[in-house]
């Protein structure tokens, strides 16, 4: 029976049961993830099965389903990471941030965590080809599609929320995020297109491309107190 890879310990990690086995849970993931990816640039993602993706790692398929329900769920792993990550720095922006400023700062101070967590797991060059992969496969573009419009309204719901909107009566929140995700596209079609595929790269296209929007949609919402 094939049993997960066992790992080493990083220096400084407790050698309690408890650290061990999550560190082992994590390493397996990640390998898994890394596994899948490779395979689906290699082979195709209709052509990879989850058995080739348990074989590349020396684990079982039921090993498998214990991270991810489905293939399609580890093709989406670095996306749902990406947008876990952006929607908690979007969460911490301190109160007084007009909108289009929160959503730029949490761009910006989020790539860095971003970029560590998903370099761990498979190297830029992975994540970016993988984007190819979800755009010629009509099945995994449809999911991708249907993701992104999740995560805009899940964005704007966060705004509206913010600055005590009701987002069914502004249109504001909807709009703004709209078009913050729409140069957020943007910028990241022209990084996976060019040579440069670092985070610090990425954060100067998206500068870049909000600094056209900010001007005119960083104004302050709120309604100031009468005096």
């Amino acid at each position: 029976m094939k049993t997960e890879q066992e790992t080493e310990l990083p220096a400084g990690q407790p050698a309690g049961p408890c650290g061990l086995r999550e560190r082992k849970k994590r390493r397996t993931r990640d390998a898994l993830i890394r596994a899948a990816l490779e395979l689906f640039l290699a082979k195709g993602y209709e052509q990879t099965t989850v058995d080739e993706i348990a074989d590349a790692v020396d684990v079982s398929q039921r090993t498998f389903f214990r991270y991810f329900s489905s293939k399609e769920d580890v093709a989406f792993a670095l996306q749902g990471l990406i947008e876990t990550r952006f929607f908690a720095e979007i969460c911490a922006r301190p109160a007084h941030e007009p909108p289009m400023t929160a959503l730029r700062n949490a761009v910006s101070n989020g790539w860095a965590t971003i970029d560590e967590e998903m370099k761990a797991v498979a190297p830029p060059q992975l994540h970016m080809r993988m984007y190819q992969v979800i755009e010629s496969t009509p099945a995994l573009l449809a999911t991708h599609l249907r993701r992104q419009y999740d995560t805009e309204e899940r964005i704007a719901q966060e705004i509206a929320r913010r600055e005590g909107l009701d987002i069914d009566a502004d249109p504001r929140p909807r709009v703004l995020v709209a078009a913050f995700t729409g140069a957020m596209r943007v910028a990241g079609k022209v990084w996976g297109e060019g040579d440069d595929w670092t985070a610090n790269a990425m954060r100067d296209l998206t500068e870049r491309y909000l600094a056209v929007l900010e001007p005119a949609l960083s104004k302050n919402w709120r309604t100031p107190p009468r005096t």
